[in-house]
């Protein structure tokens, strides 16, 4: 997320907060495509973390990037946290341990996606290159210890740190040791939320498996493929993991406030400082739990937006479903995690035989997968079946939902050229968090130092 919301328009009934979600419908000839990625900043002379102060830093190259773009800065306090495209439509923000993100803009095409993440790449390298920093796209730290990252100077941030440990054993490691591929995608209308939502959180254990990058810790072999996975399984759970009703029949709006509603809220905004609200759900909040604590008590729709985006299940509903699942990864792998989603569910035909696939899978089985995937990961099985077979079938299915589409690049190329990574990866049988073992076991002689070699942008 760019930025923390100031809608001071009030609130009066739950019904608002359903409202709000809805708005989202929007004709198909309107859909978009919202890719975000992150990766974590080190310097090249001896791969260390890159601190937020400093000539050579976060906060120099947010400012370098402003200076080149001219986006607006975004500001917390004194410190430059941010920056967000003129229009509104694109965004820079940090991480809480220095992870750089990019909430890219809403496009027509995978085509469009993949320019907008080089350009951003070659813009940042530009800005980057001259103090020796570059950056690593995996999906786990694979050396720092938590004492060695640096901590970004957000108050949102703040606030999480000191209340994750009392909620889960990983939160802290999902904060600042973590990096993801995103993508967010619409709907057309609540009963269409509820099948994208129900379809993508049945096989966002299966995106886990096919894009885990991050079996290294602190130097070393953690047995898992992807850490990051293993992390979210105990972070928070009072946020986080699958939804049981989106995964029955006839979800609703509703039903995500009601959820909603009854989770501990991190914090509010009131004249651009921040309160700790993590004593309260946002059901007490709005009725009045911070009568007395706050001056300004009354719950607001920038309350409600900010409340949304500090909840953590695998696909999240905002205005758009944003699909959670995925490690972080190389260039490649930022156009292939989109393509991978738009392919299954931006094509009717392509959803209905994905639902076909999937159609056994109840609560109980998603689970029992995504508890298995971040150590197991392709070698899982759901419902019965080999989860390779189920990928193949997958990805056969999203490649044809792209080639429906028939959004051509200039050589007359469609989307589906996007998934070659994930082809290789069925070919090979092996992930990308395997392909690092064997270099560790091998060429690599015991070291992950040469990951930031390899696999930096």
């Amino acid at each position: 997320m760019a930025r923390d919301t100031t809608d001071s328009t009030p609130l009066t009934s739950t019904a608002e907060l359903a409202d709000y979600l809805a708005k989202g419908c929007k004709p198909e000839s309107d859909f978009r495509i919202g890719t975000e990625h992150e990766k974590f900043a080190f310097f090249r002379a001896d791969n260390s973390p890159v601190p937020y102060f400093g000539d050579r830093s976060i906060s120099a190259l947010l400012k370098g990037m402003q200076e080149k773009l001219g986006w607006e800065p975004i500001m917390d306090g004194d410190n430059i946290i941010g920056l967000g495209e003129q229009s509104g439509m694109g965004a820079i923000s940090i991480e809480p341990g220095g992870q750089f993100e990019l909430s890219g803009a809403p496009l027509e095409t995978l085509h469009q996606t993949c320019r907008e993440s080089n350009q951003h790449l070659a813009v940042l390298r530009e800005i980057a290159e001259p103090m020796g920093i570059r950056f690593l796209g995996i999906g786990g730290s694979p050396k720092w210890t938590l004492a060695e990252t640096p901590r970004m100077p957000k108050s949102r941030y703040d606030i999480m740190t000191r209340y994750m440990p009392k909620v889960g054993r990983h939160g802290l490691d999902m904060m600042y040791r973590t990096c993801t591929i995103q993508v967010n995608l619409d709907f057309s209308s609540e009963a269409d939320m509820a099948r994208k939502m129900k379809l993508s959180l049945q096989l966002q254990s299966l995106a886990t498996a096919l894009f885990a990058s991050s079996p290294f810790t602190e130097g070393k072999p953690n047995r898992l493929q992807s850490w990051r996975g293993e992390i979210w399984r105990d972070t928070d759970n009072a946020r986080s993991g699958l939804l049981p009703k989106a995964l029955g029949d006839g979800f609703t709006f509703e039903d995500y406030v009601e959820w909603a509603l009854d989770v501990p809220m991190y914090f509010i905004v009131r004249d651009g400082r921040y309160h700790d609200c993590t004593h309260v759900t946002f059901r007490q909040f709005m009725n009045g739990a911070l009568k007395g604590e706050v001056t300004d008590w009354q719950p607001n729709m920038g309350d409600w937006t900010n409340h949304l985006s500090t909840l953590f299940p695998d696909v999240r509903l905002k205005r758009y479903l944003e699909m959670r699942g995925a490690d972080g990864g190389p260039w490649r792998r930022i156009c292939a995690l989109p393509a991978f989603w738009v392919g299954l569910l931006y094509d009717d035909t392509a959803m209905a035989a994905a639902e076909d696939v999937t159609a056994g899978w109840n609560f109980e089985a998603v689970q029992a997968l995504r508890d298995a995937v971040p150590a197991a990961g392709l070698q899982a099985e759901i419902a019965g079946h080999p989860l390779m077979e189920t990928a193949r079938e997958i990805v056969r299915i999203s490649t044809d939902g792209l080639k429906r589409r028939a959004r051509l690049n200039g050589d007359g190329q469609d989307e589906s050229i996007f998934l070659q990574p994930l082809e290789e990866i069925l070919a090979k049988k092996r992930v990308l968090a395997e392909e690092l073992l064997v270099l560790f076991n091998g060429r690599w002689n015991g070291s992950v130092d040469p990951v930031f070699d390899e696999y930096q942008y």
